[in-house]
C-alpha cells in the first residue's frame, strides 16, 4: 500500500546527498516532514508520545535505508507508507490491552488517508465484530477472548482449558477466519483496520 499525504518536498539533489550519508540532508528532510508526518501518525493513535516515537522510527528507518532510495518522486509516498505501516503494527502489538482498545474507541475521529470512517462508522463495525463473537461456538469464544481480551498466551489458555497447545491454535484459526469472512462486505479500510484489532 503507497500512500501520498502531503507535496512532494524532496528534490533529487537532496536525495542523492541522503544516499551518501549526508547528515545535514538527512536533518533537511527531518524538518520537512516531521511535523506534518506527526500529525498524520497522531490521527491514527490519537496519543502523543506513541505518535513522536512512531515519527522517530521512521527516520531511523529513512536513514538505514536511504542507500536503496532512488526515485525522490516516490519518497513522499514511502516515508507516509512506512508511518502508516508502523502505526498499524505498534496498534497490533498493544490490542489485546483493553485500556487501550477502550482509547481508540473514545477517539473522537479515526481517520485514513485518501479514505476515512468516523466514530460512527467505528463504533457500528465494532458493535457488529462484538455480535460475531457472540456467535462463536462456545471454545472458540473463550480462546479468542482469553487471548486478545486479557492477553494470555496459548499455553496459559490450554492449561486454564485443560486442551492441548495446538487445539488452542486451531480453535484461534478458526474463530479468525469466521470473524474475516463475515467482513467481507465492509469497505477494505476499514476492514483493514478492524482486522488489526480482530
Amino acid at each position: 500500500m503507497a500512500l501520498n499525504y502531503g507535496n512532494n518536498d524532496i528534490t533529487q539533489d537532496l536525495l542523492v546527498r541522503l544516499k551518501k550519508g549526508d547528515i545535514l540532508a538527512f536533518d533537511q528532510i527531518y524538518h520537512q516532514y516531521s511535523h506534518k508526518l506527526y500529525s498524520f501518525v497522531y490521527r491514527i493513535l490519537k496519543d502523543e508520545a506513541d505518535s513522536e516515537d512512531i515519527v522517530q522510527e521512521v527516520f531511523i528507518k529513512i536513514w538505514e535505508l536511504r542507500e536503496k532510495l532512488d526515485d525522490y518522486k516516490t519518497l513522499n509516498s514511502f516515508i507516509f507508507t512506512i508511518a502508516y505501516n508502523n502505526s498499524i503494527s505498534f496498534i497490533r502489538k498493544k490490542i489485546s490491552n483493553s485500556k487501550y482498545r477502550d482509547h481508540l474507541r473514545n477517539a473522537s475521529v479515526i481517520q485514513f488517508p485518501d479514505n476515512a470512517f468516523n466514530e460512527i462508522e467505528f463504533n457500528e463495525l465494532n458493535q457488529y465484530v462484538e455480535k460475531l463473537i457472540e456467535n462463536l461456538p462456545e471454545r472458540q469464544k473463550h480462546v479468542y477472548l482469553s487471548h486478545r481480551e486479557l492477553g494470555l498466551t496459548y499455553p496459559e489458555i490450554a492449561k486454564e482449558m485443560g486442551i492441548s497447545k495446538n487445539t488452542v491454535e486451531n480453535h484461534m484459526v478458526k474463530a479468525l477466519k469466521y470473524l474475516r469472512q463475515n467482513l467481507k462486505h465492509f469497505l477494505p479500510v476499514a476492514r483493514m483496520f478492524l482486522f488489526t484489532l480482530l
